[in-house]
């Protein structure tokens, strides 16, 4: 693969998904003796090709409740309802659960209204159980639900894993490295913002120019990148520190397995659970909460989603354990680090990669 078309490669996916036009969902009562959660969460919680924890969360949490779970899975996910909250309508739902730092900053620089509201943590069993290192919002608007870090994902055969961010401009691994687009994807964005961390943000966009010079294929999305990968397009991917897991899970080739982790560090990828400020339905958004950081909940919705459990009194299965690897040094820049910063960020490595 040239560098040329490397580049064109990624001009051709770096555009954004539009927010769609917005899906009308049934409304709800605030009264707290109706008897439906509406939980927002992405389309794949519930049905990702592969494995996902939606039908499993449905479920169980209806078994050990009064209360029916409704998914609330709009086009425009999170956009939906920043959306809807500038217009000032009825959000539809209580509570969201997939919320990233990224999310939490961007929700709350485009609103003048709060999306979120914070959580009494005293009052949800086991939350004093969440790891310091997951926990990323210093105000409790989220609490954490999932956790994995962004790694390097190799083939031993084709390439020895790198062990700094630097090996990765050398001649050893050109046009070997392929990533979804920082511009619009989580993976994509976290490998930035590690670079940022590691690098400096004086240094950060050079160190890009010369990772773009050594052929990275930067693609429209996660699932391209790691599709191109699993084609033996190139002989590594930025993908995530579980890759093991689903590998093992499915029966797959390890040695197209491996997990790296440049400068013994990795990305943490965290996720949880938000309380929208406009409903009025504390109590089963409470219990949702409790439910989803029970500890026997965590393992479950881990391996489903391929991912860590959060709170210290849960593990992954034995049988995985082995699979789930922990880089020696995590990296989580700040939420207010991130409010800061991250926009202008992103922003600087566009201008920088497109226009060469």
């Amino acid at each position: 693969m040239s560098r040329n078309r490397s580049r064109r490669a990624f001009l051709a996916g770096a555009g954004t998904a539009a927010t769609v036009a917005l899906a009308g969902c049934s409304t709800g009562s605030t009264d707290e003796s109706y008897d439906t959660l509406r939980v927002a969460t992405y389309q794949a919680y519930v049905d990702a090709p592969s494995t996902s924890a939606g039908s499993y969360v449905k479920e169980e949490f209806e078994s050990r409740t009064d209360y029916t779970l409704e998914w609330v899975t709009p086009d425009g996910e999170l956009s939906h309802f920043v959306q809807r909250r500038q217009q000032g309508v009825d959000l539809e739902a209580d509570a969201f659960l997939g919320i990233t730092p990224q999310d939490l900053v961007r929700s709350a620089g485009e609103l003048e209204d709060p999306l979120f509201e914070g959580f009494q943590t005293d009052d949800v069993p086991n939350a004093d159980n969440i790891e310091d290192v997951y926990q990323f919002d210093p105000q409790r608007r989220v609490l954490p639900t999932g956790a994995s870090y962004v790694s390097l994902v190799y083939a031993e055969n084709v390439v020895d894993g790198p062990e700094t961010f630097e090996a990765l401009t050398e001649d050893a691994y050109e046009d070997q490295l392929l990533l979804a687009n920082p511009q619009s994807t989580t993976t994509g964005l976290l490998f930035l913002l590690w670079t940022v961390s590691t690098l400096g943000e004086d240094s950060y966009l050079d160190y890009w120019e010369r990772l773009m010079d050594n052929g990275v294929n930067v693609l429209g999305s996660w699932s391209d990148a790691y599709n191109a990968y699993s084609q033996e397009e190139a002989g590594m991917v930025v993908s995530y520190s579980t890759d093991q897991v689903y590998a093992a899970d499915q029966d797959q080739d390890m040695s197209r397995h491996q997990v790296g982790f440049p400068n013994g560090q990795g990305y943490a990828y965290v996720d949880g659970l938000a309380k929208f400020a406009t409903t009025e339905r504390d109590t089963p958004v409470r219990r949702f909460a409790e439910f989803m950081l029970d500890p026997t909940v965590q393992q479950e919705t881990a391996v489903k989603n391929v991912g860590i459990p959060t709170v210290s009194n849960a593990s992954l299965p034995e049988e995985f354990q082995q699979y789930a690897k922990v880089p020696e040094e995590p990296v989580q820049l700040s939420y207010d680090v991130l409010a800061e910063s991250m926009e202008a960020w992103r922003d600087a490595w566009v201008r920088q990669v497109a226009s060469n």
